[in-house]
């Protein structure tokens, strides 16, 4: 009798198997000794405070949901395994990492208890309850770190699983957040922190694309640098006010979100650029870039509904040309092509006979030359499609701007200063300097 060798795996697979398995040598240990740390610190407090809301006695307890809270150590391991290429096991490694380092330095510095009592089990929840309690106290609270991991599984083996599967991996997914709460692991306010977390750790490394702040260079635009610090500012408010109210109750914590996203529009204005918002040339932006930015989208929202409510949403310039304000739903049934140069802002829903391009840019800033000429080439390329509205935030600046280069590099204005009293004539409010003059030597 001879036992058949048992087969390699594919070459090509090879070089990612050896990834993840560096990666989990590394993970593994750095996860353990951290959140053990961060445990022990706490309990070495005197009074450990804790942040929870007197409805959370209503929660059930459902010793079986034990099973999804511990599969997500499976998750974690598997999902390294799980990639096409070494750089895309990176990518989840970092994202792990991230996560990690942010949570447990939280840990640290503002130690959370939970306050469940929770009740004897036996059985196999029993034993997995007991190996839990073995190793994990009752201290890491907010963020979960158990949701910022789960956001980021979910994020990666989503994209992996064909349908049917996928559908079953969502379910299962809901299954291991709400055995945060029904396991009497973590109180609610560490759910929302927790994912704020995640998102955060996808938002820094992107699917398929460089981190936002790889590019990063200190601006030396000094308008740059003051709305940078007009954000910072904002975000710092919001972080004073998120410390400050939790002493009132748990919910001021979620003024983390705003803070976050204004802290994330600094960093674009101090030197990361467009590309902090995340968005692709049809006018979407990744998972992590619509949630964490949308309380500052919405604020950008308002901002629209401000100065641009007694205005036309839109005027024609010429030959089906119209500039405007960023439209709603609503106002794309007869436009065929949007260019839109914002960077802030997501295509609302549209029909398929809407061809939506993108050309982002940051708000209040002079539009790159580069930026302009490819969104006048798609004026021009897109009329004769049918009717091309150019738009931004309200239709002042950017795109009047993209508008106003596209009439003088076709020849429809005689010079920048004819185009803009071109876009005047027609009623349309717009913030551009004249030209500026000759220098001479």
């Amino acid at each position: 009798m001879t036992i058949d060798a048992v087969p390699s795996p594919p070459v090509s697979a090879l070089p990612v198997i050896r990834r993840a398995a560096a990666w989990l040598c590394l993970l593994a240990p750095f996860f353990y000794l951290t959140y053990g740390i961060a445990n022990w610190l706490a309990s070495q407090r005197a009074h450990v405070p804790n942040l929870a809301f007197g409805w959370e006695s209503a929660i059930p307890f459902y010793a079986w949901t034990i099973v999804p809270y511990w599969s997500i150590n499976a998750f974690y391991a598997l999902s390294l395994f799980i990639n096409d290429t070494p750089t895309s096991v990176d990518r989840l490694a970092k994202r792990y990492l991230t996560a990690q380092i942010v949570a447990v330095t939280c840990f640290i510095a503002f130690p959370l208890t939970a306050t469940f009592a929770r009740p004897e089990t036996i059985g196999l929840p029993g034993f997995m309850f007991d190996v839990l309690g073995g190793f994990d106290k009752p201290f890491n609270q907010a963020p979960s770190l158990h949701i910022a991991l789960l956001v980021i599984i979910w994020d990666h083996l989503r994209r992996k699983l064909p349908g049917g599967v996928r559908q079953v991996w969502h379910v299962w997914c809901f299954l291991i957040g709400a055995s945060v709460l029904t396991t009497y692991q973590h109180h609610f306010i560490d759910i929302p922190t927790g994912a704020l977390l995640g998102l955060f750790a996808l938002w820094v490394f992107p699917h398929a694309a460089p981190s936002p702040l790889a590019g990063f260079r200190v601006t030396t635009s000094e308008k740059a640098g003051r709305l940078g610090r007009y954000y910072a500012g904002g975000a710092i408010v919001f972080l004073i006010l998120a410390a400050s109210g939790v002493f009132l109750t748990g919910y001021a914590l979620l003024l983390l979100w705003p803070a976050l996203a204004l802290a994330i529009v600094s960093v674009g204005y101090f030197g990361a650029g467009r590309e902090i918002f995340q968005k692709t040339a049809d006018g979407s932006v990744s998972l992590a870039g619509h949630w964490l930015l949308m309380p500052y989208r919405f604020g950008a929202r308002l901002n629209i509904r401000y100065w641009t409510g007694a205005l036309p949403a839109r005027t024609e310039i010429t030959e089906k040309v119209f500039l405007g304000r960023f439209p709603n739903a609503g106002e794309l049934s007869d436009i065929a092509t949007v260019i839109d140069l914002t960077g802030e802002l997501t295509a609302p829903r549209h029909d398929a006979k809407t061809t939506w391009k993108s050309f982002p840019s940051l708000d209040l800033m002079t539009t790159p030359d580069e930026t302009l000429a490819a969104a006048s080439d798609a004026i021009e390329t897109s009329r004769p499609n049918g009717p091309v509205l150019v738009c931004c935030a309200l239709g002042f600046q950017r795109s009047a701007a993209t508008v106003v280069h596209w009439l003088v590099t076709t020849g429809r204005a005689a010079s920048r200063d004819a185009a803009i009293d071109l876009l005047k004539s027609k009623g349309r409010p717009v913030h551009l300097p004249a030209s500026e003059p000759k220098r001479t030597a």
